[in-house]
């Protein structure tokens, strides 16, 4: 399965969620139901997953922790703001860079419509 299908897996996971939630509540509290709509799926899904910084070859652990890595392919961070910002993306682009997965889904649940509130993130780099 590429990355691109299992993105659309991610978003109908995440829209289930939604529409049972709503906006408004915590980052665990959505990370939680998307963790548990995308083991329902049979993906291979890790929650809140350690990621090491290497620096010229030195491998430090710093407490980077992805929310969620589906397949070891795509890197999904969960948010509950008013508004995304360029330092959200830019965490995912980090976190896309320490992991080498191609793609991440930055999703904030506090929006109206729930596709407003989900940007897709390309790792150039790989």
């Amino acid at each position: 399965m590429n990355e691109n299908e299992i993105s659309k897996i991610i978003f109908d996971a995440g829209l289930k969620v939604h529409k049972a939630l709503g906006p408004g509540l915590l980052e665990s509290a959505y990370e939680e139901c998307l963790y548990y709509e995308l083991l329902q799926t049979g993906l291979y899904v890790e929650k809140q997953k350690p990621m090491p910084l290497i620096y010229e070859e030195v491998k430090m652990d710093v407490g980077y922790r992805i929310d969620i890595v589906v397949e070891n392919k795509v890197v999904i961070e969960v948010k509950s703001v008013d508004a995304l910002n360029e330092v959200h993306l830019a965490q995912v682009l980090t976190y896309l860079k320490l992991s080498n997965c191609k793609l991440g889904m930055l999703i904030n649940f506090n929006t109206l419509l729930f596709k407003n509130g989900v940007k897709r993130v390309i790792n150039g780099y790989l």
